[in-house]
């Protein structure tokens, strides 16, 4: 069992292995079956109890990446809550309970278009497969964040627009500001990726070490994926206004 909770193996995890695409598959599955029986959902008596619960398992799957980093001894200060995907799933859980659009409009971006990285090229968790707990933790919680978007769009109904893309800009610029200075005063610190790559291969890794040029990169890939994540809606909007017309 202790070997289950501690370091994990270099080389452990493989990319585009059953074990990267199974719990993608899985969540996929979910999101489908939010969907296919969204009527049903909405109208069950015990509807709300198990979003609760959902909310509850993503607060402690967060919280447990940090009791893990302690367990392990890991460095706490090149462990701390300063990224997109610890923030969505914070924010994805208190979404489900309380059901406020605006934590929707930040998240709804921060998943779609910033923590999709993490599912095609998992880095952080490359000595880690399923024989250790960080692999099931990692999963559990940048799985959770997407079907909990996907929840509240077939579940409840609800929409994107401009004003949701500007809101989720604004926090996501805020983030990056905390991660500079943060990275800027902790030796070895690489918040939001803004400092250097991350050990294991990432589609990150191509970016240049310079913080001008990495954030002139990053932000405007980051506007690339943050209007594809907005197009379906502009283009059912467009589809909208036209057939009122």
């Amino acid at each position: 069992m202790k070997q289950f909770f501690d370091h994990g193996v270099q080389g452990e995890f493989s990319y585009f292995s059953f074990a990267h695409f199974a719990p993608i598959i899985i969540m996929l599955g979910i999101i489908y079956l939010l969907f296919r029986y969204q009527e049903k959902i909405r109208t069950w008596k015990y509807e709300e109890n198990a979003r609760i619960i959902f909310a509850a398992v993503i607060l402690f799957s967060d919280s447990a990446y940090f009791w893990h980093k302690i367990y392990i001894g890991a460095n706490v200060a090149n462990h701390l809550p300063v990224t997109v995907c610890g923030w969505a799933a914070i924010m994805s859980a208190f979404m489900l309970m309380t059901k406020k659009q605006g934590l929707f409009d930040v998240v709804y971006f921060f998943v779609l278009a910033g923590s999709i990285n993490a599912l095609i090229t998992p880095a952080v968790i490359m000595d880690n497969g399923p024989t250790h707990f960080r692999y099931y933790q990692f999963w559990i919680e940048h799985t959770s964040i997407f079907i909990a978007v996907f929840y509240m769009i077939f579940i409840f109904g609800y929409k994107i627009n401009l004003r949701s893309m500007r809101r989720s800009a604004i926090v996501l610029v805020i983030l990056g500001a905390i991660a500079i200075f943060v990275n800027s005063n902790i030796e070895g610190a690489n918040y939001l990726f803004l400092a250097t790559t991350e050990v294991g291969d990432s589609a990150l890794n191509f970016l240049p070490t310079n913080l001008g040029l990495r954030l002139l990169i990053m932000g405007s890939i980051m506007g690339v994926l943050y209007f594809l994540a907005y197009l379906p809606w502009m283009l059912m909007n467009r589809k909208t206004k036209l057939k009122s017309e």
